[in-house]
Formats: C-alpha cells, sequence, structure tokens
C-alpha cells in the first residue's frame, strides 16, 4: 500500500552535492556513508590534486576536507577554491589540539571546521550549517533576573517600513539599518557581508555607543543562520558568582533556589549566533570556561554529568583595546585567538561626519514614530552645522540623546542650533567642577617648575575616590545610576568602591 505523507509535512529540500576528501579509506567510507544517510549526493577523493580534478568537472555545496593530504594540505585547496572564486563552502577537519591550523583556515575562508576524533553528531551539525539547512535546536530557556540584566535575547524591533529606492532592493534589510554612506561605512557592510558566509568568530571593536550590537546583529540577520536565535549578553552587566549558571545553565537542585532546570546563553543560542558585549570585562576564571565551550563546542550545565554539544557562532565586542589587556594578564591570549579571528572596526561617529544628515533623519524619524507625532521634526542648518563641529564622545548614543531633548525643547517643525545645547563651553558646562586634588594639577606650574605630587598612586587614587563619592551623593547612592553617570557598570563600580574603601550608605540600591 503506498505510503501518503501528510500535508503539514514541510516540502523536500533539494539533494546537496559534496565532496569529502581525506586520504584515510576507512575515514573517508565513515564519512561517506554518514552523509548519505541524511540524504546527499557524495563524492570523494583521496588529495588536492584528486580533489581539483573533481571540482573542475562539476560544482559542489560544500567541500569537506582534511587537513594532512599526500600532496599537499586542506589549506591549499581552500586557497585554490578561493582564487577560483568558487561558491563551494568549506569544512576542514583538523588534528586534535590543532588550534591555529583551525584559525588559520578560517581566516582564509573556510566556513567552519573540525577536530578529530570527528564527533558525528556534530559532523553532521556543522555540515547542515554550512548548507544553511536546519539544526537542531535547544528549547527555548525561561528568562531570569541575571538574564534581563545581562540583556539577553533582547529583541529590539527595527525601524518602521520607509519606502527605498530601487538601487536598494537589493540590499539586506539589517545592512540598511546601518545608516550612511561614507566610505567607512561602506566598508562595514561589505565585511559584514563577506564574514556573514562563515562561521569563523568575530571581533567587533569600537568605542562606545558606536553600534557594535546593531553590527552583530546585521553579522547575524545576513548569514544562513538569520532565522534561528540571536542572543545577545552584556558581560559587564551579570554578577561574577553568577556566570558560570547564565552561560551554560543549570540543573534543577545544583543549588539552593535552583528549583527547575535552566539552559544558559550557549543553550538558547543554538543553532544561532552568540554575540558577548564587553568581553573585555569578563573575569579571569570565567575566561578559562569559556575558552573550554568554544575549542570542545560543548557544554556542561552546573550540576549535570556530561556535556551537551552546542552549535553556536560567537560574535564579541569590545571598546577596550584587548591585546593590551592580554600584555597586562587581565586576558587570556588563546581566548583572544579564539575570538579575533575576524576583527571588524565600527568607526566613531567624529570619523564619518557626512553621516551626520542621514543617521540624524533616520533617529528622528524613530523618535517621532515613537511618539506618534508625524511629519519628524527637521534639523535647521544652523543646527546641523553646530552638531558637525561636535566631537560626540558617546557616538551615536549620545547624538540619540541629544535628539530626544532637542525634540522636546524645540516643540516645532524644525529644530534650530539653541534647542541643540551645544554651546562652545558645553563640555566645561555639562562637567562638575573639579575635586579638589585636580584643580590643583591643573593650577600647576609648567613641569620644569610645577609643584608635582610626589606620590602619583595615592594623588590619583584620591582624584578617583572624590568624583566616585561625588556621583554617589548626585544619585542618592544609587550605584548603578551613579556608575552610569560615569561610563561604568555596576561591577565595576563596586569594585572601584571596595578598592578605594567607599561604603555605600544605602547598600540595597544597586
Amino acid at each position: 500500500m503506498p505510503t501518503t505523507v501528510p500535508a503539514s509535512n514541510p516540502p523536500a529540500l533539494p539533494t546537496a552535492s559534496l565532496l569529502v576528501v581525506d586520504d584515510e579509506p576507512d575515514l573517508r567510507t565513515l564519512y561517506e556513508l554518514t552523509l548519505l544517510r541524511e540524504g546527499y549526493d557524495v563524492d570523494s577523493a583521496g588529495s588536492v590534486e584528486e580533489a581539483w580534478a573533481r571540482l573542475s568537472e562539476r560544482s559542489y555545496s560544500a567541500v569537506i576536507s582534511d587537513m594532512r593530504l599526500p600532496d599537499g594540505t586542506g589549506l591549499e585547496l581552500l586557497r585554490r577554491l578561493e582564487a577560483a572564486g568558487r561558491p563551494e563552502k568549506t569544512v576542514v577537519i583538523t588534528a586534535y589540539g590543532s588550534a591555529e591550523n583551525a584559525v588559520e583556515a578560517l581566516k582564509a575562508g573556510a566556513f567552519d571546521y573540525l577536530t578529530k576524533p570527528v564527533d558525528l553528531r556534530q559532523f553532521r551539525s556543522v555540515v547542515a550549517s554550512a548548507l544553511g539547512r536546519p539544526v537542531a535546536a535547544a528549547p527555548a530557556p525561561a528568562p531570569s533576573a541575571a538574564s534581563a540584566r545581562g540583556g539577553a535575547a533582547r529583541t529590539a524591533p527595527g525601524p518602521a517600513p520607509t519606502p527605498t529606492a530601487p538601487a536598494e532592493d537589493a540590499v539586506h534589510p539589517a545592512l540598511r539599518r546601518l545608516a550612511g554612506h561614507s566610505a567607512a561605512m561602506e566598508q562595514v557592510r561589505s565585511l559584514i557581508e563577506r564574514v556573514a558566509r562563515g562561521m569563523a568568530p568575530v571581533m567587533v571593536q569600537g568605542e562606545s555607543g558606536t553600534g557594535k550590537e546593531l553590527v552583530a546583529r546585521a553579522i547575524h540577520e545576513v548569514s544562513a543562520r538569520g532565522t534561528a536565535p540571536f542572543i545577545a549578553v552584556n558581560c559587564s552587566a551579570i554578577p561574577e558568582q553568577l556566570l558560570e549558571a547564565e552561560f551554560f545553565g543549570y540543573r534543577k537542585g545544583a543549588f539552593t533556589g535552583a528549583q527547575e532546570d535552566r539552559a544558559g546563553f550557549f543553550q538558547a543560542a543554538q543553532g544561532g549566533t552568540l554575540f558577548l558585549d564587553e568581553i573585555g570585562d569578563l573575569p579571569l576564571a570565567m575566561q578559562s570556561k569559556l575558552l573550554r565551550a568554544i575549542q570542545e563546542r560543548s557544554v556542561r550545565p552546573i550540576g549535570a554529568v556530561s556535556e551537551a554539544p552546542v552549535n553556536v557562532r560567537l560574535v564579541s565586542a569590545t571598546h577596550k583595546d584587548l591585546v593590551a589587556e592580554v600584555q597586562a594578564g587581565r586576558f587570556r591570549q588563546d581566548l583572544f585567538y579564539r575570538l579575533n579571528v575576524i576583527q571588524l572596526r565600527m568607526p566613531p561617529l567624529r570619523e564619518r561626519r557626512g553621516d551626520l544628515p542621514v543617521i540624524c533623519d533616520a533617529v528622528l524619524t524613530r523618535i517621532a514614530q515613537d511618539a506618534g507625532v508625524w511629519p519628524p521634526p527637521r534639523l535647521a542648518d544652523d543646527a546641523l552645522a553646530q552638531l558637525a563641529g561636535y566631537g560626540f564622545p558617546g557616538n551615536v548614543r549620545e547624538l540619540e540623546n541629544l535628539l530626544h531633548r532637542a525634540v522636546t525643547l524645540a516643540g516645532g517643525e524644525f529644530i534650530a542650533a539653541a534647542d541643540l545645547g551645544l554651546g562652545e563651553d558645553t563640555v566645561a558646562e555639562a562637567l562638575p567642577p573639579a575635586p579638589a586634588p585636580l584643580a590643583k594639577l591643573a593650577a600647576a606650574e609648567t613641569p620644569s617648575g610645577s609643584t608635582l605630587p610626589n606620590d602619583l598612586v595615592a594623588y590619583l587614587d584620591e582624584v578617583e575616590r572624590t568624583v566616585l563619592v561625588r556621583a554617589l551623593e548626585q544619585h542618592r547612592f544609587n550605584r548603578t545610576a551613579a556608575g552610569f553617570s560615569l561610563g561604568l557598570s555596576l561591577r565595576q563600580m563596586r569594585y572601584r568602591m571596595a578598592r578605594l574603601g567607599i561604603a555605600g550608605d544605602e547598600p540595597g540600591h544597586d
């Protein structure tokens, strides 16, 4: 009796053709059988030249190649494919512990890599990911309080659709959200499109407020993982004692208060992208655990006896100079190399002042939509000229805050320069009066005849203590608000208060 396929079943995916390159017959046969069971069309080769001969005859969806081959390396084959502009995605298999080879392959354009001995479940998952096919996903975790503080799974709606020129129709919506047409932003968009094709970890560097998370979301949405979860984690906002539980999850009864199983960030991002913002703020102990999870591609929840495989693409971001952090011993060098395979720099606003009109229009449109006001206010010529002359230490985030205030003050169709509040003495007016030690230093004579402090460390500690106490007093000893006003996370604020012996009068106000 013929089998009837239920109407609810999804349509069958087209058969993908794969080329397996390995000089060990047993392993080659194992890979072939595994892929044939998945429904793929599989060819094989035992050397670089044999593989290239096969590639000369036809195109494949992907190439899976061992790193060591009799007449060369998988890296050489990968470079040939790249030089010829071939469409095949490449997965490279390296010996266990050969991290340098794996990183080199990713930099050369490999989609992903596997280490020997190959875990067949992971093998199938990586191949499916390379082909843009669904991968097994873990159930989404219930949000915890720490997750909310860490900013996990933030899914902010994009701006409302606006008519676009025909030339922009081919541009991905995620790339259109990166406003600006300067050479720097065109380079950012071009690099996003290139790195989105693979699995190589990406490090987004840039000053605070430049839009690093927007870049990470664009990498995710443009990639084949765009329909899978995007989990954003603010590493500086999670209390240190909760980091392991938040990243890797836990089992019921693992510790006091663990009343149910809880998945961590890695499990929540299964099949998608995990964005680690402010990665430079992770403590060293957590860096070691993160490195193991990246190397093994598996995590062990607290209280579990075994590790569970995870399939995530990592994108990190930091405003710190991680090279300097590594040299100072505050960031692990091996983790830095794992995360910094591809580096993408987000330029500060002062380096792309020509983008100001476009960015301002986009921000003002969003403000108007949120407030239910239409048409959106526009910047007068004098206001735009004043913005162009401002340094924007807070970058796009500062510009957004400034325009929010200007819209409120203007109350009309146009925003004038006076509504911005950016006079010549703007910076001096915005800053509180200098603390006594700082004022004393500012009043000092030239180095040849100055009265310099005889203990620089103690002097700078006193300056920092004075600033922190004043910020705490201004914000009624709310450490979170005081830290935010100084550009510090709550954990950084607590650390500095403890180091300088500052006691919060109201410690409950975090």
